[in-house]
């Protein structure tokens, strides 16, 4: 049983065998498509559905998923649970009526597993009978009895569970565990991942994609309390642990997922301080690190908090786990991130809790509502400013072509502030107090997100502590790029007028091959330490961050800003582009979230971070993402290890946010894509998330291999 290394180094072996078998059949596909044999349920059933309310349909589709979904008991397994409908692999509820999935469900959220783990599910069902009495007779009523009804399902799938091990020998162990998990109080380590395990499968088997966030600060007091009272050992508790990052694979199933089979943000993330800024790394750190080490799971995209006082061992041990590939561990640079949390507005205690939205959106778990709105800066260069290269267009200067810009830049923020206004009943009283309409009923995370409960309110209508809408900046390193050439060729140089220059871009380069290479190649663009550059990068994130400030907290949610693609290069964003003027023609893939245009970076990794870091990335609340591909030979042996190592830091230390590092050769990618048979468990990290590169469909695949070759 061999676990693929896009580095070609063997990994590991510290797990026992029927662990390492466990995992991999769970990593070809077994579970995911035993899963696909059972889609859904069906409502079609049910009486007079068509006459229920949205939530009494939402409450029906629930009970019969926890009824009639089937119970999976995986060999060996030392920790129960599972979300075994293939719909939610979708992301619907997995219940249809006339075959059409009765909604949505939702992801870019982590949950609050936390206070599973220290009350149980029993402290969460007193919550919503106090919420009940509270609200009975209201309009929030039938939210209540929705959260209590949604409770009662819980009960029935986790008695199913009990009945299905009572009596099987060999799950003695599972039976015990589960019969106190969830429900009551965790109060060891084994407990505690059963608890964290079964809360989140159910979440996601009735279709949701919840994050699960800051594993060793939740289970390492356990552990610690249990080697130390000597009822467990590391080896044990490793197996344990790596249970469950071998379930949370039930969903491979090997198919063509246009970007990928483990899309389903479950990310994780390690290390950093608590609450009180004490330092959490802990044995559970240590642990997970050694798992994603031996098995290369993908399906937790894991990011370690790293800050000005962390460890060297941990450093190190990060490096040394990258350096395998896949793209499964990026870093956060804790540091400023809690910087831009608390300058933002968010209090301290709480910004020390930080975790992420399932991507690498920063977000406070448990407590947040988030929802991002991405658009292409790009576009707005080229069809608003440039007016898809008018011959009438006519700037004195780059500063007013800059300021034109930033202005279009202003409006098209401002249309997706009015478009999220609408998402509330305007009821004249302030933005704190303004009323969400009424959305999808989501109630089963409404259970487990603070606030919810307590106000009568889902997760999509206001309920969370912390309600969030992120305006994301996409394209960012093209449009620099392009106002640079600009800039340079026509301001500086005079090497070509304006209106000739747009005559160029409006024929999309045809009969100018000497010109575009001039373009290509004689200028050094973002990415590679280029003060001139870098300058127009700074000066434009520090004004998208003003447009959004100005805007924040002028109706019921925050408003900060963000920078990402996640993608959409390659989908939404290029079919709406035309020529750039930094030498691309139409159609061509160009940078993703923030890092350099495909084979403009030629300084290397440290110049790439040195460009990005240039800007105050404390204004980019949410995050902006940097994307570093590394050839195995550069982290080769010590030296490659320290070079890495000093990566991480100097990253730190220059003030970025958020980094995912990937360690494969294009070649590689190359042999996959002709022999896929030979390559099913090769991992990539594509944008915020991680995907088995045979899953990705051909275009998504020719985009990596772009960004890896140099």
């Amino acid at each position: 049983m061999e676990f693929y290394s896009s580095s070609k180094t063997p990994r590991p072996v510290r797990l026992c065998e029927s662990t390492r078998k466990f995992a991999y059949e769970s990593l070809n596909h077994k579970y995911g498509l035993d899963a696909k044999q059972t889609p859904c349920v069906t409502l079609d059933h049910v009486e007079n559905f068509e006459q229920m309310t949205e939530l009494e349909q939402h409450d029906v589709a629930i009970k019969e998923i926890v009824t009639k979904a089937p119970v999976r008991i995986c060999e060996s397994e030392k920790i129960s649970g599972a979300a075994t409908l293939g719909k939610a692999i979708e992301h619907v509820i997995p219940a249809t009526y006339r075959d059409m999935p009765l909604c949505s469900s939702v992801s870019h959220l982590t949950i609050d597993f936390p206070t599973v783990l220290k009350y149980g599910i029993k402290h969460i069902r007193e919550k919503a009978l106090i919420s009940l009495e509270r609200y009975q007779g209201t309009e929030k009523e039938a939210f209540a009895k929705s959260c209590l009804h949604c409770l009662d399902c819980f009960d029935i799938w986790h008695g199913r569970y009990l009945e299905a091990l009572k009596g099987l020998p060999e799950y003695e162990a599972n039976y015990r565990n589960l019969l106190r998990m969830p429900m009551e109080p965790a109060n060891n380590f084994y407990e505690a991942v059963q608890s964290l395990w079964f809360t989140f499968a159910f979440v996601r088997l009735c279709g949701n994609w919840p994050g699960i966030g800051r594993i060793d600060a939740m289970l390492g007091p356990y552990l610690k309390r249990d080697l130390e009272e000597g009822n467990i050992t590391l080896d044990e508790a490793r197996e344990i642990l790596a249970h469950l990052f071998i379930k949370g694979c039930e969903w491979i199933w090997g198919g063509n997922c246009e970007s990928g089979d483990a899309q389903h943000y479950q990310n994780i993330i390690l290390a950093g301080v608590d609450e009180n800024g004490q330092e959490i790394t802990n044995e559970v750190t240590y642990l997970v690190l050694d798992i994603l080490e031996e098995l290369g799971i993908s399906d937790f995209p894991t990011t370690v908090r790293v800050n000005a006082n962390t460890d060297e061992k941990l450093i190190r041990r990060v490096a040394e786990v990258i350096r395998y590939g896949g793209g499964i561990l990026a870093v956060y640079n804790e540091d400023l991130i809690l910087e831009a949390l608390t300058e933002y507005g968010y209090p301290l205690t709480e910004a020390r809790q930080f975790a992420n939205d399932g991507c690498w959106e920063v977000q406070i778990p448990g407590k947040t509502f988030f929802n991002y709105s991405p658009f292409d800066s790009l576009q707005i260069l080229q069809h608003n400013t440039l007016k898809d290269y008018s011959p009438d267009i006519d700037f004195a200067d780059f500063e007013s072509l800059y300021k034109n810009y930033v202005a279009d830049l202003k409006a098209r923020v401002d249309i997706i502030f009015r478009d999220k206004e609408n998402a509330f009943i305007r009821t004249g009283l302030p933005s704190k107090d303004w009323v969400w309409k009424a959305k999808i009923p989501c109630t089963i995370v409404s259970l487990f997100e603070q606030g919810c409960i307590e106000k009568g309110l889902s997760y999509l209508e206001g309920g969370p502590i912390y309600n969030v809408i992120s305006p994301h900046i996409g394209g960012l390193p093209d449009t620099v790029n392009s106002l640079y050439v600009i800039k340079k060729m026509v301001f500086d140089e005079h090497k070509i007028s304006l209106k000739a220059f747009m005559e160029v871009l409006r024929n999309n380069w045809e009969n100018e091959e000497v010109l575009r290479q001039n373009v290509l190649n004689n200028y050094q663009y973002y990415g590679n330490d280029n003060d001139e550059v870098d300058m127009i990068a700074v000066r434009l994130i520090d004004d998208f961050a003003e447009i959004c400030r100005e805007l924040d907290g002028r109706c019921g949610y925050n408003f900060p800003a963000g920078i990402s693609t996640f993608g959409r290069q390659l989908s939404t964003f290029l079919s709406g582009r035309i020529a750039a003027p930094h030498g691309r023609k139409k159609g061509e893939v160009l940078a993703g979230n923030m890092s350099p245009t495909p084979g403009t970076d030629k300084e290397g990794a440290t110049a790439i971070i040195r460009s990005y870091c240039k800007a105050d990335m404390k204004r980019m609340v949410t995050g902006a993402a940097l994307d570093v591909k590394l050839l195995p030979s550069s982290v080769k042996g010590e030296d490659g290890l320290e070079a890495l190592m000093a990566l991480i830091c100097g990253f730190a230390a220059l003030g970025g946010f958020f980094m995912q590092l990937d360690v494969v050769e294009a070649e590689t990618l190359k042999e996959a894509q002709k022999h896929p048979e030979d390559y099913q468990t090769l991992s990539v990290r594509v944008s915020g998330w991680n995907a088995r590169f045979v899953t990705l469909n051909e275009e998504w695949q020719n985009m990596i291999i772009q960004q890896t070759e140099k």
